[in-house]
């Protein structure tokens, strides 16, 4: 069953998930980053670039020639049948087909517009049984 884990705080959405794609690929993980805004998608890409500070996340869009070779992969559907085990959530819904990866991270914004449809998936998951973990992050 697919772990959720909720990341509650973030004054930046995709700086906080920079840095939580960061970790998970030095664990060794396949990320898919659900991005189906076209501003929020190129905004995570350009990121990925320069964060982590430390490090250099290979990543690149879904469809892209280099896309079955690349660890964190940027997609605006989850249609892309790569094996992938984790996938980030970067939109505001519920992400279609997200039982289909070992872990879903959650994103969730500082920002009452943020907090209430967070709170509606928190409540869909937990009804139906999904193991839960909430963290803050540090400001």
């Amino acid at each position: 069953m697919t772990r959720i884990d909720f990341y509650h705080g973030a004054g930046d959405k995709l700086q906080a998930a920079c840095r939580l794609v960061g970790d998970l690929y030095a664990e060794g993980r396949r990320v898919l980053i659900y991005a189906p805004a076209a501003d929020t998608a190129a905004g995570i890409d350009r990121l990925l670039w320069s964060q982590p500070a430390t490090g250099f996340v290979p990543h690149c869009r879904t469809g892209e020639a280099l896309a079955g070779e690349t660890p964190v992969l940027i997609g605006a559907s989850l249609d892309d049948e790569r094996d992938h085990d984790v996938l980030v959530n970067l939109d505001g819904e519920l992400p279609p087909s997200f039982a289909r990866f070992e872990q879903l991270i959650e994103i969730v914004g500082s920002d009452e517009a943020d907090r209430i449809p967070a709170r509606e998936r928190f409540k869909f998951y937990r009804d139906r049984g999904y193991p839960l973990q909430a963290h803050q992050l540090s400001p």
